[in-house]
């Protein structure tokens, strides 16, 4: 049996300090050691384990966000937030009838969302994501299709100008996509062009976009731009989003459905 990384599971106080800097940007081990009524040992470790996730940034006497270039390794988000993902994607997956076409993106979450299609029938599904069509070309009645374009080794992602040309001639009934930063402001953020530049070709060229992400998506910093919650339909999470998006929730128009 292979041992699971003890780092790769957050326990409740550490997704609570992760939300919390996610929140104010910055805290002190003090406060946090205070706040969890914990020692500040305790504390310290819970921020290197979340920093060697790429999670936070250590800093003397407390951490803060991670710079925008960082991401956390593929490995370690397929294992963070599971549950979560699971129910998001039993969600949204609830939400498609049968005999749609799909575009599916890259993601965890939305590998996540292919498991939960398996009872669908007469699905067409163009994806660029290899870890997706392995685990949805065995499904009953289900036609899947690859697009072309180069392969990333590290989470099996298909990218590039030949990517964007072959989306280019579909236009589907839903596309399920992921996302790495959705911004207070609704802007929607990732790493890596590449990724970036297919994901809005998929927004182009579906009737509807639902969008799922886990609650530690909200307020995280990443470098590219994507584009607006008000290009999406519909948002699956398994937390309300914060306060402080409210206004820009209700100016984007889009249906949120919470997992909880």
């Amino acid at each position: 049996m292979i041992a699971r990384d003890p780092r790769l599971t957050l326990n409740s106080r550490q997704q609570n300090l992760l939300a919390w800097v996610q929140r104010d940007g910055f805290v002190t081990v003090e406060d946090v050691a205070a706040h969890f009524d914990v020692t500040p040992q305790t504390i310290r470790r819970d921020i290197n384990a979340l920093a060697e996730l790429n999670l936070l940034r250590r800093y003397h006497g407390g951490a803060s966000l991670p710079t925008s270039a960082e991401n956390v390794s593929y490995t370690a988000r397929q294992r963070m937030f599971s549950e979560e993902k699971s129910r998001i994607a039993a969600l949204a997956a609830s939400h498609i009838p049968d005999h749609a076409s799909l575009f599916i993106n890259l993601g965890t979450t939305t590998e996540e969302v292919a498991r939960a299609l398996a009872e669908r029938r007469g699905l067409k599904v163009i994806t660029n994501n290899l870890n997706v069509a392995g685990v949805m070309c065995g499904y009953t009645d289900c036609e899947v299709i690859v697009t072309g374009g180069v392969v990333r080794p590290w989470d099996r992602g298909i990218v590039g100008e030949m990517t964007i040309d072959f989306i280019r001639q579909f236009k589907v009934d839903f596309a399920i996509i992921g996302i790495s930063s959705i911004e207070t402001d609704g802007t929607l953020r990732d790493f890596d062009t590449r990724e970036v530049r297919v994901a809005e070709a998929i927004i182009e060229n579906a009737r509807t976009v639902f969008l799922v992400a886990d609650h530690s998506k909200f307020g995280r910093p990443a470098l590219v731009r994507l584009g607006h919650l008000s290009q999406i339909d519909a948002l699956f999470t398994d937390k309300a989003p914060p306060d402080s998006m409210g206004d820009t929730l209700n100016k984007a128009g889009l249906k949120i459905y919470i997992a909880e």
